[in-house]
Protein backbone atom coordinates (compact mmCIF):
# COMPACT_ATOMS: atom_id res chain seq x y z
CA UNK A 1 0.00 0.00 0.00
CA UNK A 2 2.95 2.20 1.34
CA UNK A 3 4.41 1.96 -2.29
CA UNK A 4 1.06 2.22 -4.26
CA UNK A 5 1.20 6.25 -2.26
CA UNK A 6 4.33 6.39 -3.12
CA UNK A 7 3.99 6.11 -7.03
CA UNK A 8 1.09 7.90 -7.34
CA UNK A 9 2.88 10.91 -5.54
CA UNK A 10 5.32 10.79 -8.42
CA UNK A 11 2.56 10.84 -10.50
CA UNK A 12 1.57 13.60 -9.35
CA UNK A 13 4.58 15.66 -9.02
CA UNK A 14 5.56 14.73 -12.57
CA UNK A 15 2.37 15.91 -14.07
CA UNK A 16 2.08 19.06 -11.51
CA UNK A 17 6.31 19.86 -13.23
CA UNK A 18 4.45 19.78 -17.05
CA UNK A 19 1.63 21.54 -16.62
CA UNK A 20 4.24 24.67 -14.93
CA UNK A 21 6.93 23.84 -18.13
CA UNK A 22 4.13 23.71 -20.73
CA UNK A 23 2.74 27.12 -18.41
CA UNK A 24 6.00 29.20 -18.45
CA UNK A 25 6.06 28.42 -22.43
CA UNK A 26 3.00 29.55 -22.72
CA UNK A 27 3.17 32.63 -20.66
CA UNK A 28 6.75 33.80 -22.89
CA UNK A 29 5.14 32.91 -26.16
CA UNK A 30 1.96 35.70 -24.69
CA UNK A 31 4.61 38.08 -23.86
CA UNK A 32 6.43 38.18 -26.97
CA UNK A 33 3.13 38.18 -28.78
CA UNK A 34 2.45 41.84 -26.56
CA UNK A 35 5.46 43.37 -27.64
CA UNK A 36 6.41 42.98 -31.21
CA UNK A 37 9.25 45.53 -30.76
CA UNK A 38 12.51 45.33 -32.41
CA UNK A 39 15.21 44.96 -30.20
CA UNK A 40 17.83 47.85 -31.83
CA UNK A 41 17.72 51.06 -30.29
CA UNK A 42 18.81 54.65 -32.10
CA UNK A 43 19.88 57.83 -30.32
CA UNK A 44 16.69 60.11 -29.58
CA UNK A 45 18.23 63.07 -31.14
CA UNK A 46 17.57 61.63 -34.58
CA UNK A 47 13.66 62.38 -33.57
CA UNK A 48 14.34 66.08 -33.95
CA UNK A 49 16.55 65.97 -37.37
CA UNK A 50 13.74 64.17 -38.85
CA UNK A 51 11.37 66.68 -38.58
CA UNK A 52 13.26 69.27 -39.20
CA UNK A 53 13.74 67.39 -42.42
CA UNK A 54 10.22 66.99 -42.91
CA UNK A 55 8.82 69.84 -41.78
CA UNK A 56 4.77 68.86 -43.33
CA UNK A 57 4.63 66.45 -40.10
CA UNK A 58 6.05 69.47 -37.77
CA UNK A 59 3.16 69.15 -35.51
CA UNK A 60 3.16 65.37 -34.28
CA UNK A 61 7.13 65.40 -33.16
CA UNK A 62 5.60 65.48 -29.73
CA UNK A 63 3.48 62.48 -30.49
CA UNK A 64 6.39 60.78 -31.38
CA UNK A 65 8.77 61.44 -29.00
CA UNK A 66 6.31 60.50 -26.32
CA UNK A 67 5.70 57.43 -28.29
CA UNK A 68 9.46 56.52 -28.37
CA UNK A 69 10.18 57.54 -24.66
CA UNK A 70 7.16 54.44 -23.46
CA UNK A 71 9.41 52.13 -25.82
CA UNK A 72 12.75 52.99 -24.65
CA UNK A 73 13.67 54.18 -28.06
CA UNK A 74 13.12 50.86 -29.80
CA UNK A 75 12.36 50.30 -33.43
CA UNK A 76 8.49 49.82 -33.17
CA UNK A 77 7.60 49.43 -37.05
CA UNK A 78 10.27 46.53 -37.47
CA UNK A 79 10.53 42.70 -36.27
CA UNK A 80 12.79 40.02 -37.82
CA UNK A 81 11.73 39.71 -41.38
CA UNK A 82 11.88 43.25 -41.64
CA UNK A 83 9.46 45.87 -41.27
CA UNK A 84 6.58 44.73 -40.01
CA UNK A 85 2.57 43.75 -41.04
CA UNK A 86 0.96 46.67 -38.95
CA UNK A 87 3.03 49.14 -41.39
CA UNK A 88 1.60 48.09 -44.71
CA UNK A 89 -1.79 47.86 -43.17
CA UNK A 90 -0.90 51.50 -42.19
CA UNK A 91 0.56 52.48 -45.58
CA UNK A 92 -3.05 51.10 -47.17
CA UNK A 93 -5.53 52.97 -44.91
CA UNK A 94 -3.54 56.34 -45.60
CA UNK A 95 -3.53 55.39 -49.68
CA UNK A 96 -7.13 55.07 -49.41
CA UNK A 97 -7.73 57.76 -46.49
CA UNK A 98 -10.57 59.52 -49.20
CA UNK A 99 -12.49 56.47 -48.20
CA UNK A 100 -12.66 57.78 -44.68
CA UNK A 101 -14.70 61.11 -45.79
CA UNK A 102 -10.53 63.03 -45.78
CA UNK A 103 -9.64 65.15 -48.76
CA UNK A 104 -6.11 66.00 -48.34
CA UNK A 105 -2.67 66.07 -49.32
CA UNK A 106 -0.67 62.91 -47.58
CA UNK A 107 2.76 64.46 -46.79
CA UNK A 108 5.78 63.29 -48.55
CA UNK A 109 3.87 60.55 -50.04
CA UNK A 110 6.50 59.62 -53.24
CA UNK A 111 8.96 58.81 -49.95
CA UNK A 112 6.26 56.37 -48.92
CA UNK A 113 5.26 54.74 -52.42
CA UNK A 114 9.06 54.04 -52.54
CA UNK A 115 9.29 52.64 -49.48
CA UNK A 116 6.82 49.81 -50.02
CA UNK A 117 6.53 49.38 -53.30
CA UNK A 118 10.51 48.29 -53.45
CA UNK A 119 10.60 45.41 -51.03
CA UNK A 120 14.42 45.73 -50.30
CA UNK A 121 14.21 48.77 -48.69
CA UNK A 122 12.21 47.46 -45.69
CA UNK A 123 14.57 44.69 -44.99
CA UNK A 124 16.54 46.35 -42.63
CA UNK A 125 16.22 48.55 -39.94
CA UNK A 126 16.29 52.62 -41.44
CA UNK A 127 15.46 55.35 -38.74
CA UNK A 128 14.27 57.61 -41.70
CA UNK A 129 11.82 54.56 -42.53
CA UNK A 130 10.99 54.01 -38.72
CA UNK A 131 10.19 57.60 -37.88
CA UNK A 132 7.94 58.43 -40.88
CA UNK A 133 6.12 55.26 -40.50
CA UNK A 134 5.42 57.04 -37.11
CA UNK A 135 4.34 60.40 -37.96
CA UNK A 136 2.18 59.11 -40.79
CA UNK A 137 0.18 57.40 -38.41
CA UNK A 138 -0.08 60.21 -35.74
CA UNK A 139 -0.99 62.08 -39.61
CA UNK A 140 -3.77 59.15 -40.04
CA UNK A 141 -5.57 59.17 -36.87
CA UNK A 142 -5.67 62.96 -36.54
CA UNK A 143 -7.31 62.78 -39.74
CA UNK A 144 -9.58 60.12 -39.24
CA UNK A 145 -10.62 59.56 -36.01
CA UNK A 146 -9.87 62.71 -34.11
CA UNK A 147 -10.79 65.44 -36.47
CA UNK A 148 -10.11 69.39 -36.25
CA UNK A 149 -8.73 70.93 -33.48
CA UNK A 150 -11.59 71.08 -30.60
CA UNK A 151 -11.16 75.02 -30.09
CA UNK A 152 -11.60 75.36 -34.22
CA UNK A 153 -14.79 73.23 -33.67
CA UNK A 154 -15.74 75.56 -30.59
CA UNK A 155 -15.57 78.86 -32.48
CA UNK A 156 -18.03 76.83 -35.33
CA UNK A 157 -20.72 76.61 -32.16
CA UNK A 158 -20.03 72.95 -30.95
CA UNK A 159 -19.95 72.40 -27.42
CA UNK A 160 -20.85 69.33 -26.88
CA UNK A 161 -17.96 66.86 -25.39
CA UNK A 162 -15.00 65.56 -27.71
CA UNK A 163 -13.80 62.38 -28.02
CA UNK A 164 -10.62 61.79 -25.74
CA UNK A 165 -8.16 58.90 -26.55
CA UNK A 166 -4.44 57.95 -26.42
CA UNK A 167 -2.84 57.09 -29.97
CA UNK A 168 0.07 56.39 -28.37
CA UNK A 169 -1.48 53.45 -27.08
CA UNK A 170 -3.93 52.73 -29.62
CA UNK A 171 -0.80 51.88 -31.59
CA UNK A 172 0.14 49.42 -28.79
CA UNK A 173 -2.98 47.58 -29.55
CA UNK A 174 -2.54 47.80 -33.20
CA UNK A 175 0.93 46.22 -33.70
CA UNK A 176 -0.08 43.19 -31.38
CA UNK A 177 -3.19 43.14 -33.84
CA UNK A 178 -3.01 45.32 -37.14
CA UNK A 179 -7.09 43.91 -38.06
CA UNK A 180 -8.39 46.47 -35.50
CA UNK A 181 -7.95 49.33 -37.43
CA UNK A 182 -10.52 47.96 -39.74
CA UNK A 183 -13.09 47.71 -36.51
CA UNK A 184 -15.83 50.46 -36.65
CA UNK A 185 -15.84 50.51 -32.68
CA UNK A 186 -11.96 51.31 -32.32
CA UNK A 187 -12.45 54.78 -34.20
CA UNK A 188 -15.82 56.62 -33.87
CA UNK A 189 -19.57 56.18 -33.04
CA UNK A 190 -21.21 53.89 -35.03
CA UNK A 191 -22.90 56.76 -37.53
CA UNK A 192 -19.55 57.71 -38.56
CA UNK A 193 -19.42 54.05 -40.27
CA UNK A 194 -22.93 54.29 -41.56
CA UNK A 195 -22.21 57.40 -43.11
CA UNK A 196 -19.08 55.73 -44.88
CA UNK A 197 -21.12 53.15 -46.45
CA UNK A 198 -23.43 55.92 -47.51
CA UNK A 199 -20.65 58.08 -49.07
CA UNK A 200 -19.42 54.86 -51.33
CA UNK A 201 -22.57 54.51 -52.62
CA UNK A 202 -23.02 58.06 -53.59
CA UNK A 203 -19.15 57.66 -55.03
CA UNK A 204 -20.79 55.35 -57.15
CA UNK A 205 -23.39 57.38 -58.74
CA UNK A 206 -21.17 60.29 -59.31
CA UNK A 207 -18.98 57.63 -61.30
CA UNK A 208 -21.64 56.98 -63.34
CA UNK A 209 -23.03 60.43 -64.36
CA UNK A 210 -24.74 61.21 -61.12
CA UNK A 211 -28.52 62.68 -62.24
CA UNK A 212 -30.25 65.03 -64.39
CA UNK A 213 -31.51 68.44 -63.11
CA UNK A 214 -35.81 67.99 -63.34
CA UNK A 215 -36.92 70.76 -65.22
CA UNK A 216 -38.65 72.95 -63.37
CA UNK A 217 -42.38 74.32 -65.11
CA UNK A 218 -43.16 77.66 -63.65
CA UNK A 219 -46.66 77.30 -65.36
CA UNK A 220 -47.39 74.30 -63.04
CA UNK A 221 -47.93 74.46 -59.05
CA UNK A 222 -47.81 71.11 -58.06
CA UNK A 223 -48.03 67.43 -58.91
CA UNK A 224 -50.88 64.90 -57.82
CA UNK A 225 -51.39 61.14 -58.41
CA UNK A 226 -52.91 60.70 -61.40
CA UNK A 227 -51.18 63.74 -63.22
CA UNK A 228 -49.05 63.08 -66.04
CA UNK A 229 -46.39 65.33 -67.25
CA UNK A 230 -42.63 64.60 -68.76
CA UNK A 231 -41.52 65.83 -65.30
CA UNK A 232 -43.10 62.82 -64.04
CA UNK A 233 -40.35 60.47 -65.35
CA UNK A 234 -37.85 62.57 -64.97
CA UNK A 235 -38.77 62.64 -60.92
CA UNK A 236 -39.50 58.75 -61.38
CA UNK A 237 -35.39 57.86 -63.06
CA UNK A 238 -34.13 60.38 -60.01
CA UNK A 239 -35.55 58.99 -57.45
CA UNK A 240 -34.94 55.26 -58.75
CA UNK A 241 -31.00 56.17 -58.44
CA UNK A 242 -31.29 57.26 -55.05
CA UNK A 243 -33.51 53.84 -54.08
CA UNK A 244 -36.40 55.43 -53.56
CA UNK A 245 -38.38 53.52 -55.50
CA UNK A 246 -37.18 49.85 -56.62
CA UNK A 247 -37.73 49.97 -60.58
CA UNK A 248 -37.69 52.82 -62.97
CA UNK A 249 -40.78 52.05 -65.56
CA UNK A 250 -40.28 55.53 -67.52
CA UNK A 251 -44.04 55.72 -66.89
CA UNK A 252 -44.95 60.05 -67.18
CA UNK A 253 -47.86 59.11 -65.56
CA UNK A 254 -47.72 59.79 -61.40
CA UNK A 255 -48.74 56.32 -59.81
CA UNK A 256 -49.13 54.38 -56.99
CA UNK A 257 -45.13 53.08 -57.36
CA UNK A 258 -44.22 56.82 -57.59
CA UNK A 259 -46.50 58.14 -54.16
CA UNK A 260 -45.09 55.25 -51.85
CA UNK A 261 -41.26 56.85 -53.33
CA UNK A 262 -41.92 60.16 -52.52
CA UNK A 263 -43.77 59.27 -49.25
CA UNK A 264 -39.88 57.23 -48.85
CA UNK A 265 -38.00 60.97 -50.44
CA UNK A 266 -39.81 63.34 -48.25
CA UNK A 267 -39.32 61.32 -44.95
CA UNK A 268 -35.61 61.16 -45.70
CA UNK A 269 -35.57 65.13 -46.79
CA UNK A 270 -37.61 66.37 -43.73
CA UNK A 271 -40.86 67.14 -45.73
CA UNK A 272 -44.21 66.71 -44.17
CA UNK A 273 -45.27 63.38 -45.66
CA UNK A 274 -48.11 63.81 -48.64
CA UNK A 275 -48.23 62.57 -52.11
CA UNK A 276 -48.31 66.32 -53.49
CA UNK A 277 -44.99 67.15 -55.34
CA UNK A 278 -44.34 70.80 -55.26
CA UNK A 279 -41.23 72.72 -56.72
CA UNK A 280 -39.26 72.84 -53.82
CA UNK A 281 -39.14 69.16 -53.67
CA UNK A 282 -38.13 69.13 -56.99
CA UNK A 283 -34.83 71.97 -56.23
CA UNK A 284 -34.28 69.80 -53.69
CA UNK A 285 -34.27 66.37 -56.04
CA UNK A 286 -31.67 68.56 -57.97
CA UNK A 287 -28.90 69.10 -55.46
CA UNK A 288 -26.57 67.61 -57.50
CA UNK A 289 -24.99 64.59 -56.15
CA UNK A 290 -21.51 66.47 -55.66
CA UNK A 291 -22.98 68.51 -53.00
CA UNK A 292 -24.40 65.66 -51.13
CA UNK A 293 -20.98 63.41 -51.19
CA UNK A 294 -19.46 66.90 -49.29
CA UNK A 295 -22.54 67.18 -47.17
CA UNK A 296 -21.89 63.29 -45.93
CA UNK A 297 -18.32 64.17 -45.68
CA UNK A 298 -19.37 67.37 -43.35
CA UNK A 299 -21.53 65.23 -41.54
CA UNK A 300 -18.58 62.80 -41.12
CA UNK A 301 -16.27 64.68 -39.39
CA UNK A 302 -18.76 65.70 -36.96
CA UNK A 303 -19.04 62.14 -35.76
CA UNK A 304 -15.41 62.02 -35.13
CA UNK A 305 -16.19 65.22 -31.93
CA UNK A 306 -18.39 62.62 -30.07
CA UNK A 307 -17.54 60.63 -27.09
CA UNK A 308 -17.66 57.08 -27.31
CA UNK A 309 -19.09 57.50 -24.08
CA UNK A 310 -22.14 58.39 -25.36
CA UNK A 311 -22.83 54.94 -25.95
CA UNK A 312 -22.38 53.81 -22.78
CA UNK A 313 -25.80 55.79 -21.19
CA UNK A 314 -29.04 53.53 -20.08
CA UNK A 315 -30.89 55.79 -21.15
CA UNK A 316 -30.08 59.11 -23.67
CA UNK A 317 -31.84 61.96 -24.96
CA UNK A 318 -30.78 63.28 -28.41
CA UNK A 319 -31.61 66.58 -30.49
CA UNK A 320 -30.67 67.03 -33.92
CA UNK A 321 -31.60 70.87 -34.73
CA UNK A 322 -31.28 70.42 -38.15
CA UNK A 323 -33.77 67.17 -38.25
CA UNK A 324 -35.89 69.49 -35.74
CA UNK A 325 -36.40 65.96 -33.85
CA UNK A 326 -35.70 64.16 -30.59
CA UNK A 327 -35.09 60.65 -30.07
CA UNK A 328 -35.27 59.14 -26.50
CA UNK A 329 -32.61 55.87 -26.49
CA UNK A 330 -33.04 53.16 -23.88
CA UNK A 331 -30.05 50.51 -23.79
CA UNK A 332 -29.12 51.76 -27.11
CA UNK A 333 -32.45 51.08 -28.95
CA UNK A 334 -35.05 54.46 -29.94
CA UNK A 335 -37.91 54.19 -27.54
CA UNK A 336 -39.52 57.56 -28.51
CA UNK A 337 -39.11 60.22 -31.13
CA UNK A 338 -40.68 63.13 -31.56
CA UNK A 339 -40.79 66.27 -33.42
CA UNK A 340 -39.47 69.17 -31.77
CA UNK A 341 -39.29 72.98 -32.51
CA UNK A 342 -35.51 75.06 -32.02
CA UNK A 343 -34.45 78.35 -32.00
CA UNK A 344 -34.62 80.81 -34.63
CA UNK A 345 -31.46 82.15 -36.64
CA UNK A 346 -31.31 84.88 -34.52
CA UNK A 347 -31.45 82.60 -30.86
CA UNK A 348 -29.85 79.52 -32.03
CA UNK A 349 -29.98 76.72 -30.02
CA UNK A 350 -26.53 75.59 -28.83
CA UNK A 351 -25.06 72.80 -29.38
CA UNK A 352 -23.88 71.08 -26.52
CA UNK A 353 -24.86 68.10 -23.65
CA UNK A 354 -26.07 68.65 -19.97
CA UNK A 355 -27.43 65.97 -17.64
CA UNK A 356 -31.47 66.00 -17.13
CA UNK A 357 -32.04 66.40 -13.72
CA UNK A 358 -35.47 67.35 -12.72
CA UNK A 359 -39.01 67.33 -14.39
CA UNK A 360 -41.70 70.20 -14.00
CA UNK A 361 -45.49 69.71 -13.77
CA UNK A 362 -47.72 72.97 -14.80
CA UNK A 363 -44.33 75.28 -14.43
CA UNK A 364 -43.71 78.70 -13.91
CA UNK A 365 -42.05 80.52 -16.57
CA UNK A 366 -40.12 83.02 -15.44
CA UNK A 367 -39.48 85.21 -18.40
CA UNK A 368 -35.89 86.39 -19.31
CA UNK A 369 -34.77 89.74 -18.80
CA UNK A 370 -33.77 90.00 -22.66
CA UNK A 371 -37.66 89.20 -23.10
CA UNK A 372 -38.68 92.10 -20.79
CA UNK A 373 -36.93 94.07 -21.97
CA UNK A 374 -37.66 93.92 -25.97
CA UNK A 375 -41.45 92.79 -25.59
CA UNK A 376 -43.11 92.84 -22.32
CA UNK A 377 -42.23 96.33 -21.06
CA UNK A 378 -43.52 97.95 -24.53
CA UNK A 379 -46.29 95.55 -24.58
CA UNK A 380 -47.59 97.42 -21.22
CA UNK A 381 -46.50 100.91 -22.29
CA UNK A 382 -49.10 99.89 -24.98
CA UNK A 383 -51.48 98.40 -22.63
CA UNK A 384 -51.55 98.21 -18.67
CA UNK A 385 -53.58 95.10 -18.71
CA UNK A 386 -51.28 93.26 -20.81
CA UNK A 387 -49.70 90.80 -17.41
CA UNK A 388 -53.49 90.18 -16.51
CA UNK A 389 -54.60 88.84 -20.20
CA UNK A 390 -51.73 87.08 -20.51
CA UNK A 391 -51.99 85.38 -17.09
CA UNK A 392 -48.43 86.92 -16.05
CA UNK A 393 -47.10 88.68 -12.59
CA UNK A 394 -44.41 90.70 -10.91
CA UNK A 395 -42.28 88.29 -8.94
CA UNK A 396 -39.78 89.83 -7.29
CA UNK A 397 -38.63 92.64 -10.03
CA UNK A 398 -39.32 89.96 -12.69
CA UNK A 399 -42.23 89.05 -15.34
CA UNK A 400 -43.71 85.44 -14.29
CA UNK A 401 -46.52 83.61 -16.20
CA UNK A 402 -48.58 81.38 -14.35
CA UNK A 403 -48.97 77.47 -14.60
CA UNK A 404 -51.97 76.57 -17.25
CA UNK A 405 -53.16 75.69 -20.61
CA UNK A 406 -52.05 78.64 -22.09
CA UNK A 407 -48.49 79.42 -20.11
CA UNK A 408 -45.62 79.28 -23.12
CA UNK A 409 -44.02 76.98 -21.80
CA UNK A 410 -47.25 74.15 -21.66
CA UNK A 411 -47.55 71.82 -18.95
CA UNK A 412 -44.48 70.25 -18.39
CA UNK A 413 -40.57 71.11 -18.70
CA UNK A 414 -37.81 68.93 -18.70
CA UNK A 415 -34.61 70.72 -17.05
CA UNK A 416 -30.81 69.66 -17.45
CA UNK A 417 -29.12 72.85 -15.70
CA UNK A 418 -26.95 74.74 -17.95
CA UNK A 419 -25.27 78.62 -18.75
CA UNK A 420 -27.24 78.32 -21.79
CA UNK A 421 -30.92 78.67 -20.07
CA UNK A 422 -31.37 76.01 -22.61
CA UNK A 423 -34.61 73.72 -21.50
CA UNK A 424 -37.07 70.94 -23.02
CA UNK A 425 -40.50 72.19 -22.55
CA UNK A 426 -44.22 71.37 -23.83
CA UNK A 427 -45.75 74.17 -25.85
CA UNK A 428 -49.58 75.57 -26.24
CA UNK A 429 -48.68 76.22 -29.87
CA UNK A 430 -49.10 72.92 -31.62
CA UNK A 431 -49.79 73.87 -34.88
CA UNK A 432 -46.43 74.79 -35.73
CA UNK A 433 -45.05 70.99 -35.42
CA UNK A 434 -47.31 70.35 -38.54
CA UNK A 435 -44.28 72.70 -40.19
CA UNK A 436 -41.85 71.50 -42.20
CA UNK A 437 -38.98 74.55 -40.80
CA UNK A 438 -39.37 74.62 -37.33
CA UNK A 439 -37.27 76.79 -35.99
CA UNK A 440 -39.43 79.21 -33.83
CA UNK A 441 -38.53 79.13 -30.16
CA UNK A 442 -36.00 82.16 -28.44
CA UNK A 443 -33.29 79.10 -27.62
CA UNK A 444 -35.21 76.54 -26.07
CA UNK A 445 -36.64 73.44 -27.80
CA UNK A 446 -40.07 72.56 -27.53
CA UNK A 447 -41.49 69.15 -27.45
CA UNK A 448 -44.45 67.61 -30.18
CA UNK A 449 -45.04 64.90 -27.40
CA UNK A 450 -44.13 66.05 -23.95
CA UNK A 451 -46.38 63.54 -22.23
CA UNK A 452 -45.30 60.24 -23.32
CA UNK A 453 -41.47 61.82 -22.95
CA UNK A 454 -42.19 62.53 -19.14
CA UNK A 455 -43.60 58.82 -19.22
CA UNK A 456 -40.72 57.19 -20.90
CA UNK A 457 -38.35 59.00 -18.59
CA UNK A 458 -40.18 57.66 -15.33
CA UNK A 459 -41.28 54.17 -16.69
CA UNK A 460 -39.43 52.72 -13.86
CA UNK A 461 -40.74 54.66 -11.12
CA UNK A 462 -43.37 52.45 -9.26
CA UNK A 463 -45.09 55.52 -8.14
CA UNK A 464 -45.51 56.87 -11.24
CA UNK A 465 -47.93 55.83 -14.35
CA UNK A 466 -49.49 57.91 -17.08
CA UNK A 467 -52.64 58.09 -15.45
CA UNK A 468 -50.72 60.33 -12.36
CA UNK A 469 -48.45 62.36 -14.68
CA UNK A 470 -51.75 63.48 -16.91
CA UNK A 471 -52.89 64.60 -13.43
CA UNK A 472 -50.01 66.17 -12.63
CA UNK A 473 -49.89 68.48 -15.74
CA UNK A 474 -53.54 69.07 -15.94
CA UNK A 475 -54.28 69.99 -12.31
CA UNK A 476 -53.10 71.65 -9.35
CA UNK A 477 -49.70 73.78 -8.56
CA UNK A 478 -46.27 73.41 -10.09
CA UNK A 479 -44.73 70.22 -9.07
CA UNK A 480 -40.61 68.92 -9.19
CA UNK A 481 -39.88 65.67 -9.72
CA UNK A 482 -36.14 64.81 -9.55
CA UNK A 483 -34.89 62.01 -11.70
CA UNK A 484 -33.08 59.04 -9.59
CA UNK A 485 -30.71 58.62 -12.58
CA UNK A 486 -29.68 61.70 -14.76
CA UNK A 487 -30.29 61.54 -18.38
CA UNK A 488 -27.32 62.97 -20.79
CA UNK A 489 -29.15 65.39 -23.12
CA UNK A 490 -27.31 65.79 -26.43
CA UNK A 491 -28.07 68.47 -29.10
CA UNK A 492 -26.30 68.33 -32.01
CA UNK A 493 -26.47 69.11 -35.53
CA UNK A 494 -25.95 66.67 -38.33
CA UNK A 495 -27.40 67.56 -42.04
CA UNK A 496 -26.77 63.97 -43.08
CA UNK A 497 -28.58 61.30 -40.65
CA UNK A 498 -28.79 57.33 -41.73
CA UNK A 499 -31.49 55.96 -39.99
CA UNK A 500 -31.76 52.88 -37.96
CA UNK A 501 -33.21 50.99 -40.96
CA UNK A 502 -29.97 52.07 -43.06
CA UNK A 503 -31.82 55.02 -45.08
CA UNK A 504 -29.45 58.37 -45.71
CA UNK A 505 -31.88 61.49 -44.47
CA UNK A 506 -30.33 65.01 -45.78
CA UNK A 507 -31.36 67.83 -44.13
CA UNK A 508 -31.65 71.89 -44.51
CA UNK A 509 -28.93 73.35 -43.47
CA UNK A 510 -30.89 75.94 -40.61
CA UNK A 511 -27.98 77.71 -39.22
CA UNK A 512 -26.00 77.80 -42.31
CA UNK A 513 -23.27 76.14 -40.40
CA UNK A 514 -21.75 73.46 -42.96
CA UNK A 515 -20.05 75.89 -45.38
CA UNK A 516 -17.90 77.20 -42.49
CA UNK A 517 -17.04 73.94 -41.69
CA UNK A 518 -16.42 72.54 -45.34
CA UNK A 519 -13.88 75.90 -45.72
CA UNK A 520 -11.73 74.25 -42.91
CA UNK A 521 -12.03 70.71 -44.50
CA UNK A 522 -11.78 71.43 -47.87
CA UNK A 523 -9.95 74.80 -48.81
CA UNK A 524 -6.54 73.62 -47.69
Amino acid sequence: MKKLYVTVFCLVFILLLTFVSCKKKELATNATKSTPVFEATFDSTQIQTFFTQHPALQQYQTEVAQLYRKHQFKYIWYDKNGINEFAGVMYNKVNNISEEGVRTKIPYKEKLDALFTSPAETKKPNINTELLCSAIYFFYVDKVFHGIDPEKSKELGWFLPRQKQSYVDYLDSLLVDPKLIHKNEKGAIKQYYLLKNVLEEYRKIEKKGGWKPIPIDSTVASYKPGDSAATIAAIRTRLFITKDISTDSKSAVYDEELAEGILHFKKRSGNLLNKTILPKHIRYMNVPVESRIRTLMINMERCRWISKDITKSKELIVVNIPAYELTFFRDGKPELQSKVVVGKTLNKTVIFSAPMKYIVFRPYWNVPQSIIKKEILPAIAKNPNYLEQHNMEWKDNLVRQKPGNHNSLGLVKFLFPNSNSIYLHDTPSKGLFGREDRAFSHGCIRVAKPRQLAAAIMKDDPKWNPEKINAAMDTGDEKWYTLKNKIPVYIGYFTAWVDPDGVIHFYEDVYERDEALANLLFDQ
